[in-house]
């Protein structure tokens, strides 16, 4: 049985989402007003509080982000960027022997956000991107900001997704 709760963030209200003890959800929106909050969706909540206070530390409950087995390849290199980190869309695919769209794909598919961490995936020119969270790239803008990102600039055309 799916279990969820509603974190109020500094960017806009956020779901997260429990099927057992794991989270299995984390998107930008309202959680149903029946919301139960389970044990992992408490340590979530807490994590995620802390995130938003500028404490940046590693995941202590599991995550399951159900996918292809190849989104889940990329879905756990993404996982391994700390915060204040970026890689691109490029240097995933190169990794991962697979192409920058085919990561731009799982990144918008990526059903766990800010703990799957796609926001830290850039263009090859060093341009935000795509985000399919919030309100689009400016979240991406304001989380990498919010990690002390500073090189971060949009790239000339915001609408050409991934490089």
């Amino acid at each position: 049985m799916l279990a969820t709760v509603g974190v109020q963030t500094p960017y806009g209200s956020f779901v997260l989402t429990a099927e057992g003890d794991e989270i299995v959800g984390a998107q930008w929106g309202r959680a149903p007003r029946a919301a139960t909050e389970t044990p992992v969706l408490r340590r979530a909540r807490r994590w995620l509080e802390d995130y938003f206070a500028g404490n940046f530390r590693a995941l202590d409950f599991p995550v399951r982000a159900d996918g292809t087995h190849f989104q889940r390849e990329i879905w756990a290199a993404i996982a391994a960027i700390p915060a204040g980190v970026t890689r691109t869309y490029g240097d995933i695919a190169r990794d991962l022997k697979s192409g920058p769209r085919a990561v731009g794909g799982a990144c918008g598919a990526n059903p766990i956000a800010i703990l799957i961490p796609c926001h830290r995936v850039l263009a090859a020119d060093g341009g935000l991107g795509g985000y399919s969270g919030g309100h689009g790239v400016a979240t991406k803008h304001q989380l990498l900001t919010h990690e002390g990102v500073a090189a971060v600039r949009a790239a000339k055309s915001e609408a050409r997704l991934f490089a």
